[in-house]
């Protein structure tokens, strides 16, 4: 929603359905969430699936541990620094790990592929309750 009365340099807010549209534009985003009482920020390769994002990472790490049932935060964005514009997107929801047998037989064809090397078979779904975005230029 535009409120600037045109002027490229003023933020412009998103809609629900423009930030999933930018989320499924990129591949990598950060998510973050809690670890040993501390905020910690991993960059990964995602998937959107039916409004959620889908992390595939491995089952008995770090990242996985800490997701499990947690809140959490996950932000994507693009950004032309020499021509002052570009976006980001801010979801907020409750993470899960996807063990429906089902779901992770279409995940393994269909989600996000593993980047990072080693056994990747654990996906985390977020379900975003809060999804804010934010548009610049």
């Amino acid at each position: 929603m535009r409120t600037d009365n045109g002027d490229p340099s003023v933020l412009d807010e998103l809609t629900r359905d423009e930030c999933l549209r930018l989320l499924a534009s990129v591949p990598v985003g950060r998510i973050v969430y809690t670890r040993r009482a501390m905020p910690a920020v991993e960059l990964v390769n995602f998937a959107l699936d039916g409004g959620d994002i889908v992390v595939r990472t491995d089952g008995s790490g770090k990242l996985a541990a800490a997701t499990r049932g947690a809140v959490v935060a996950f932000e994507a964005d693009t950004l032309d620094a020499s021509q002052h514009r570009g976006w980001s997107v801010t979801a907020v929801g409750h993470s899960r790990e996807v063990t429906d047998p089902a779901d992770l037989a279409r995940l393994r064809e269909t989600g996000p592929r593993p980047w990072a090397p080693g056994e990747r078979e654990h996906f985390i779904r977020i379900t975003p309750g809060i999804l804010t975005g934010r548009r610049l230029g």
